[in-house]
């Protein structure tokens, strides 16, 4: 078959399939995956440059979404509370790398990312489907403030984890991003004050190709484009008052669709490199261990310190536990950069993907709502300023 007509049908069925399956509650992006993992299974688009191109920007995107949504002033309402959940994250990031290395022969290192692909919530996915989870606005303002929270734990954990060969390494990769972090808001400067003023409705363009040089940077200090991405979308918020184009509202917006368009095509690349023809016993076996021992105990940590440290109802806190259990971006990274540096076996490797099919599943069917989508509208920034206001966490008295 021609090859135009290969990638037309590709468009059709990524844009068009996925929402017609959604009436079932089925996630688009699981839709795409499998999707991909059928086109794998017919011998297309196998290491196609086209689709890795696609791919790219679609989780560049996706993760200069999430450090977009990034707000100090969340952060400072919450403190006490995300210091408690970040304390128990790392106590559970603990366990799970220590229970990794000792059942599947695997090194320190390649622990630490197992754990961290079990446990980690995909903030940039939870995020763009906050609205189909059904929360209170409380719920809603938890779960993102948590979801990021356990993100930039994630991001350092697996700066540390894969930089950690030598201490030359660890220094030299630490210098390099330290240089990115300081260059990164002089280029917005240098934007504000020379190009800005001159070049009307460029902060777009500016935005988008900064965040994919950086993710490209990060890529080469082998800790994968998320990092540089965010980190793009956490200087660009830092700009508001000078540049408020860059942070607006509409820039969130556009960055949203501009990632609509391409998250598809990662979790349909993801999907190419699971062929279900060769999925072994051992990896659903794997795969079901991890649904019934890391699915509970994730929804009791995030239920019980709701109502331990806010005073909300078991059944509001297990709302909020439920809408971050998805793990799906995260799991997807890390299951292959750990194929890639740490030649885990497929077996592994298709446990921890099957294990992130099923958990993106689980809101959708749980909270008796529309499936998410990594399309949904979101609050604007000033109902989620009133709602920061409005929900920050009760005296030490009233809680832990």
């Amino acid at each position: 078959m021609r090859s135009d007509l290969l990638y037309l049908g590709v468009l059709f069925a990524l844009f068009v399939v996925p929402k017609v399956l959604q009436r079932f509650r089925l996630p688009a992006a699981v839709t795409s995956l499998v999707l991909g993992s059928a086109a794998a299974a017919a011998g297309l688009f196998r290491d196609d440059p086209t689709i890795h191109l696609l791919a790219t920007f679609g989780i560049v995107a996706l993760f200069l979404f999430a450090g977009l949504e990034l707000r100090a002033a969340d952060f400072r309402d919450g403190t006490r509370v995300l210091a408690q959940h970040l304390a128990s994250q790392v106590a559970s990031l603990v366990l799970v790398a220590f229970v990794a290395f000792s059942t599947l022969d695997l090194e320190p290192r390649a622990s630490w990312l197992v754990a961290l692909a079990v446990l980690t919530p995909s903030a940039g996915f939870i995020l763009d489907s906050l609205d189909s989870f059904g929360l209170s606005e409380e719920g809603r303002f938890w779960t993102k403030s948590k979801a990021i929270a356990a993100e930039l734990l994630a991001l350092l954990t697996l700066f540390v984890a894969l930089q950690s060969t030598s201490a030359r390494r660890m220094a030299l990769a630490t210098l390099a991003l330290t240089a990115l972090v300081f260059l990164i808001p002089l280029l917005f400067r240098v934007f504000a004050a020379r190009v800005a003023p001159f070049a009307p409705r460029s902060e777009f363009a500016f935005l988008l190709m900064l965040a994919l040089v950086c993710a490209h940077a990060t890529r080469r200090l082998g800790v994968y484009y998320l990092v540089g991405a965010f980190l793009v979308g956490v200087a660009a918020r830092q700009f508001q008052e000078r540049l408020p184009a860059i942070s607006s509202e509409k820039m969130l917006h556009a960055v949203e669709a501009f990632a609509s368009i391409f998250v598809p095509f990662y979790f349909f690349e993801a999907g190419l490199r699971l062929d279900a023809a060769r999925i072994a016993p051992r990896a659903i076996l794997l795969a079901a261990i991890l649904l019934v021992t890391a699915i509970p105990f994730r929804l009791a940590q995030v239920g019980i310190h709701q109502r331990l440290a806010l005073g909300v109802s078991y059944r509001e806190g297990l709302r909020v536990g439920m809408s971050l259990i998805p793990t799906l971006v995260f799991s997807l990274v890390l299951a292959d950069l750990l194929r890639e540096r740490f030649a885990i076996s497929e077996d592994l490797y298709a446990g921890l993907v099957l294990y992130a099919l099923v958990n993106t599943l689980l809101p959708g069917l749980f909270l008796r709502t529309p499936p998410p989508d990594y399309d949904a509208p979101h609050l604007s920034q000033p109902e989620w300023d009133a709602l920061a206001v409005a929900h920050r966490p009760r005296p030490p008295s009233e809680g832990l």
